[in-house]
């Protein structure tokens, strides 16, 4: 089983994940280093993706300054969305080879790691049709969006952004109000907690995902509790 290299990034702002991202897109490509899974929480931030529908985004220039959430536009697929505190976000930095490429499979075994997750929480989780993401009845727990980077040196692709798991209570308030999220009016979002009545600690949710996305993906888990570490340590 190959290995994946797991680091939880604590809180970081957008942008700088966004570069480690690309950095780490670079090094797997040239098999400089292992694939990798980054977890992290970021501050108050909206992500435009390629299918950019300007409406979708209801704050004016300075509501964005009120709230102090930044805006990114992004090269991942989809609309837009939010992150920010309370939600575990998770980029698996892969590399996917030509050889029985299904880029499809790839966005469903995505989701199937965080339905598996959300059972052990006592929550039953499923697909919508025709949409992208995690699902409890018609409220969306898990947003997810990617890009396909073409490798550069051997046949396949490597890929970057990821999913995003609202996790604390409250998190459906604070930033979705501002948007259409992912151009999906006619649906909300919620939480984990909200879901649960628990009360959760974002990193420790990211450790408990961890098992269910090498056991779906096909990594190695052992020792895999060690490779989980902090950048702030």
């Amino acid at each position: 089983m190959n290995d994946l290299n797991i680091e939880w990034l604590s809180r970081m702002d957008y942008d700088e994940a966004w570069q480690l991202q690309k950095q780490l897109v670079r090094e797997i490509d040239r098999e400089e280093r292992s694939d990798a899974l980054l977890l992290v929480e970021h501050p108050p931030t909206y992500t435009i993706g390629s299918d950019r529908h300007p409406e979708h985004l209801l704050y004016s220039e300075q509501e964005l300054r009120t709230h102090g959430i930044q805006l990114y536009e992004i090269d991942r697929g989809g609309d837009i969305t939010y992150h920010g505190p309370g939600q575990l976000v998770g980029y698996p930095i892969l590399y996917l080879d030509a050889v029985g490429l299904d880029l499809h499979a790839y966005l469903r075994k995505l989701e199937e790691a965080i339905i598996v997750l959300l059972e052990q929480y006592g929550v039953v989780a499923g697909r919508k049709a025709a949409y992208t993401g995690v699902w409890v009845g018609d409220a969306k727990v898990a947003a997810i969006g990617v890009k396909f980077n073409k490798a550069r040196t051997r046949r396949g692709f490597v890929t970057s952004h990821g999913f995003a798991l609202n996790v604390k209570q409250g998190i459906e308030q604070e930033g979705f109000q501002g948007i259409v999220p992912c151009g999906i009016a006619e649906y909300g979002v919620t939480s984990i907690e909200a879901l649960t009545g628990l009360t959760l600690d974002v990193e420790e949710v990211g450790r408990k995902l961890v098992p269910h996305f090498c056991n779906v993906f096909g990594y190695s888990d052992t020792n895999q509790k060690e490779n989980l570490r902090s950048s702030a340590q």
